[in-house]
């Protein structure tokens, strides 16, 4: 297969060039997640007859191929990052065509965890190869752009989910075989149509865990936690406590995803205005106000009009966590961009492989209790995003660190 620089595909035409691959390929990844994702708790609890313990056993086994993320170092040894990220895609589209065949705890279970592989595997790649592609004064903009991008595809699958639904009276199995089959069809057409892209620093392929990434990893691990309360039992809490069915759980996706095509770009420009530590204070005092809410609507009997509009407030706050791959974008060594993004990949995942199904049976007592959890969890991210330097760089990660002396200038 032909091997290009990053210069040398300048002179291929646009489609061809490495940033509009990641941009094809950052449309064909939601458009399976995305349904599987709108349809799960209808699918789990209508079919399969989940409560709130499987549903937090069906997450623990999800996330586990996020905690083994770190195999990515084995294998980019033995297969080339772009391909082995386009393989994952693969797998992730041809196991969400098959998720309804297996309408069991066991099966589900499983199509799950193949499903999650490819997932999990193809988020580290990409990560790693937007930090190793994208210049680092454009990484912000672009990869606010992406978002965007990601956010337009998931709109489309949930809208024709919305539109077809109940006019067609259509089966899981449908739904479930066309989105991922057309996520699977993408993804080789990447494989046959792209060329290798060499990247201008060779990656480390070996396990790398450095002193001075501490407050990456400690933010990637509160991120993994927090985030997983949210995936698990928001949506959980839609179908169980208020009933909403396919097409109205999915409109409301449908909303969140507007409001994310139109703030995606801003947030990158936010980001590359005021700076990481500034875009993550927002997101995680935001949040932390947003979970007490979540917690409110147990405790004090708050409604369903308020708990939709938390669920899309929750969505775009989470938009502004672009900030943290270019945090380490600047901060990190660029042959440290693949080793680390499966390091931060299984420490993010550290927490999300028990806490789903330990806060499920907390779930069965206390709902409200599980997000008062996640507004501490937001909380104390809040704190350590105040560590974070105006501009960071290597020898200037933290504001406790002493930024590396410059070479005098030369009069």
């Amino acid at each position: 297969m032909r091997m290009l620089s990053l210069d040398q595909a300048q002179d291929l035409p646009f489609w061809r060039r490495p940033v509009t691959l990641l941009f094809v390929m950052a449309a064909a990844m939601p458009i399976s997640f995305a349904t599987w994702t709108a349809l799960l708790n209808n699918f789990v609890i209508g079919v399969a007859g989940f409560d709130g313990s499987d549903i937090g056993w069906l997450h623990t086994v999800r996330e586990i191929p996020g905690f083994l993320a770190i195999g990515v170092i084995v294998l980019i040894q033995i297969i080339r990052e772009q391909v082995l990220g386009i393989i994952s895609l693969l797998l992730l589209g041809v196991a969400t065509a098959l998720t309804a065949w297996f309408p069991s705890l066991g099966g589900i279970l499983t199509i799950t965890l193949l499903s999650s592989l490819g997932f999990h595997y193809y988020e580290t790649v990409n990560q790693s190869l937007q930090l190793q592609w994208l210049p680092r004064d454009r990484a912000p903009k672009v990869l606010g752009w992406m978002l965007a991008t990601g956010s337009a595809a998931t709109f489309l699958a949930y809208g024709l989910i919305v539109a077809t639904w109940r006019a067609f009276d259509l089966s899981y199995n449908s739904v479930y075989m066309t989105a991922g089959l057309i996520t699977a069809a993408v993804a080789l057409f990447c494989l046959v149509f792209y060329p290798q892209f060499e990247s201008p620093t060779p990656q480390v392929k070996t396990f790398v865990l450095r002193r001075r990434y501490w407050l990456y990893y400690a933010l990637q691990f509160m991120a993994g936690a927090r985030r997983q309360i949210f995936v698990v039992f928001a949506g959980f809490m839609m179908v169980e406590r208020f009933g909403f069915a396919v097409h109205e759980i999915t409109s409301l996706f449908l909303i969140t995803l507007a409001t994310n095509m139109a703030a995606g770009p801003l947030f990158g420009w936010a980001v590359a205005r005021f700076g990481e530590r500034c875009a993550l204070v927002v997101e995680y005092s935001g949040l932390a106000l947003i979970f007490l809410a979540y917690g409110g609507i147990y405790m004090f009997g708050w409604g369903m009009t308020l708990a939709a509009a938390l669920y899309i407030a929750d969505h775009l706050f989470f938009g502004l966590a672009l900030a943290l791959k270019t945090y380490f974008q600047k901060i990190g060594d660029p042959g440290d961009m693949a080793p680390t993004a499966a390091v931060a990949f299984t420490i993010n995942h550290i927490a999300a492989v028990f806490l789903p199904a330990a806060l499920g049976y907390l779930w069965l007592r206390s709902p409200g209790a599980v997000f008062l959890l996640a507004a501490a969890l937001a909380l104390a991210s809040l704190g350590l995003s105040l560590l974070i330097p105006r501009h960071p760089e290597p020898g200037n990660e933290t504001i406790f660190a002493r930024p590396r002396r410059r070479p005098a200038e030369v009069r």
